[in-house]
């Protein structure tokens, strides 16, 4: 286990971050249409989602450890621990690069990376629980896999993705409700069943 996330604590993260989603979606419905149609392009987003990404990977991979806090490896690697020191220096050579490079879609690559950070701890918080609701945690993680996956390769998917769930009103607002929904299942099973 990297992360030691309780079930509860996975749950309530991962319905809260759901509830708010959705929940500005709907309230101001229009100022986050126009935010979801200028995300994959941004520049901004791209750079702040990419340095979150290299932090969270330099963090799983010890950063800290190296620079002399007494902190124990998040990560083990096994066989390939003799890759950790190439591969924190080689994380903020490509972070630079990628910056210097990657001009088109950066936001939804970068996004795509954060959405597989963040469902390892998910899953990691719902392994070997015998509750039927962590089921609900354990599809929003690999729901979030799916989606990285795609937007990493292919990042024109979100594009046409936010494309279609905002070209009628009627149509973002069962999107945001769905996501509503969902979140307050997980959320309701967090306080009450894990």
């Amino acid at each position: 286990m990297i992360y030691h996330l309780s079930l509860q604590t996975a749950g309530l993260i991962a319905g809260v971050f759901l509830l708010l989603f959705s929940l500005s979606g709907l309230i101001k419905p229009d100022f986050m249409r126009g935010f979801a149609q200028r995300l994959p392009r941004s520049r901004t987003a791209g750079i702040i989602l990419l340095t979150l990404d290299l932090v969270w990977c330099l963090w799983l991979l010890g950063l800290f450890r190296f620079l002399g806090w007494s902190l124990t490896f998040p990560m083990e690697m096994g066989e390939f621990s003799g890759f950790r020191v190439p591969l924190l220096l080689l994380l903020p050579i490509g972070y630079l690069l990628v910056l210097v490079f990657v001009d088109e879609f950066l936001a939804v690559r970068s996004l795509g990376i954060f959405f597989l950070l963040a469902a390892e701890p998910l899953l990691d918080a719902a392994f070997f629980r015998n509750e039927t609701s962590r089921l609900l945690v354990t599809v929003f993680a690999y729901l979030l896999i799916v989606a990285g996956l795609f937007w990493v390769t292919m990042p024109y998917l979100l594009r046409d993705q936010i494309n279609w769930s905002t070209r009628t009103p009627a149509r973002w607002h069962l999107m945001q409700a769905l996501a509503l929904l969902y979140g307050a299942a997980i959320l309701a099973c967090a306080v009450t069943r894990y």
